[in-house]
């Protein structure tokens, strides 16, 4: 039996990266982004103005005009006006290019308009100007050939606005990795189905597909093995042919039903750990065949999620190249005693505290079974093997779901 940390180092290991694809930009939410993204003009590219109002030249305000004539009207996606001479302003619009020669915008709030032998005239209504006001700059945001978004990003709604932004119609990306989220156990029925007694619903791979989406786009198919070893061969070869990860819950545990590290194994599958010193998911089988990955995770609810949350996301965010996320830590909200010596994956309520930091309330649970108490969690906290007492105000590593 192996500790945490090592569990974690020989999943990493070997990890190789999924090849890079390029898809349409419409198709890009949920993926990984393979190279660097670059400005191709400055940002923003004009003096972008940013209210509606009167465009005029700072220096003609400030030497005590008040009243200008408005020559014409600049609206956004327009080419600009340019004023003939000083004293005259541009009517203008939010999102349009501030005119050669002007400087400054007078919000519509602050202005007087009227109108005087046939020519429309704007009198400044505000007391105080600031040369530049309601102009964006060009180029304040950044400059062209500069670096927006990084090789490694997951892609959401804002880096799709970026690369939109940019002229990135087709974008470089992590393959879709091919997920099988496998169920085993004759105890198992499908969820539209009323169990017997002796039966429970099948949840595990639904919470583990859910679980799945919130780390990158996958490919994933949910499929269940019977109590039967030669069965499972049969279902199994197929799978582990199509799919670069598996991911089976239950059936890795001691019992004369656990058939699932033999039959992978007959499939030439190399074990590379079974059983971690952690509760709960102490059985944890993982194995690798080629370059796919095959977790057998405990079939107990709670073991299933936090084998997925403390392993499989990790192990998929680097084949996906991934950066890796900052670790997160949270103050323990009260005294807590755990006497095996085991890693305690702790479940718990994370939130902030008065003082800004980041606090982890326990709440009362049942086992690993107790499926329906997560949903007063978002998390478990990480409490280490070597001691029994941890008493509150301590800092650990909290992994959130």
């Amino acid at each position: 039996m192996i500790g945490v940390a090592e569990a974690e180092a020989l999943i990493l290991k070997d990890c190789l990266l999924l090849p890079i694809t390029a898809v349409p930009l419409e198709l890009a939410l949920g993926r990984v982004l393979r190279e660097p993204v670059l400005a191709d003009r400055d940002l923003p590219p004009f003096d972008r103005v940013t209210m509606d109002g009167i465009a005029l030249a700072f220096d003609d305000w400030q030497a005590g005009r008040t009243k200008f004539e408005v020559i014409g009207q600049q609206r956004a996606g327009q080419l600009p006006l340019s004023p003939g001479i000083s004293g005259q302003a541009i009517e203008i619009m939010t999102g349009a290019v501030c005119p050669p020669g002007l400087d400054t915008v007078v919000r519509r709030e602050d202005l007087l308009f009227s109108e005087e032998k046939g020519k429309k005239w704007v009198e400044i209504q505000a007391k105080v100007l600031s040369k530049g006001q309601n102009i964006h700059e060009a180029g304040y945001d950044g400059r062209a050939g500069m670096v927006l978004l990084e090789e490694g990003q997951l892609l959401r709604a804002p880096e799709i606005g970026v690369l939109a932004s940019a002229g990135y119609a087709k974008v470089r990306v992590s393959g879709v990795p091919r997920v099988a989220l496998i169920s085993t156990g004759d105890e198992l029925v499908e969820v539209h189905q009323m169990p017997l007694p002796h039966q429970i619903r099948r949840s595990n791979v639904f919470a583990l597909a859910a679980a799945l989406s919130s780390v990158a786009a996958c490919e994933v198919s949910l499929l269940h093995l019977p109590d039967e070893p030669q069965a499972m061969r049969d279902h199994l070869r197929p799978v582990l042919a199509g799919h670069d990860v598996l991911i089976l819950s239950g059936g890795v545990s001691a019992g004369e039903a656990d058939y699932v590290p033999r039959v992978l194994s007959d499939l030439g599958v190399q074990p590379v750990f079974h059983k971690v010193r952690q509760r709960p998911g102490k059985p944890f089988w993982f194995g690798r065949k080629e370059d796919k990955a095959v977790f057998g995770l405990p079939g107990n609810p709670v073991s299933t999620l936090l084998g997925f949350y403390r392993y499989v996301q990790a192990f998929l965010g680097q084949r996906l190249g991934l950066h890796p996320v900052a670790p997160a830590y949270a103050r323990l909200s009260e005294d807590f005693t755990f006497a095996p010596q085991l890693t305690y994956f702790l479940p718990v309520w994370a939130s902030s505290s008065p003082e800004g930091i980041y606090e982890a309330r326990p709440f009362p649970g049942h086992g690993s079974g107790d499926y329906a108490n997560l949903r007063w969690g978002n998390g478990f906290l990480e409490l280490p093997e070597e001691q029994s007492y941890f008493p509150a105000g301590t800092v650990y590593r909290f992994w959130p779901f």
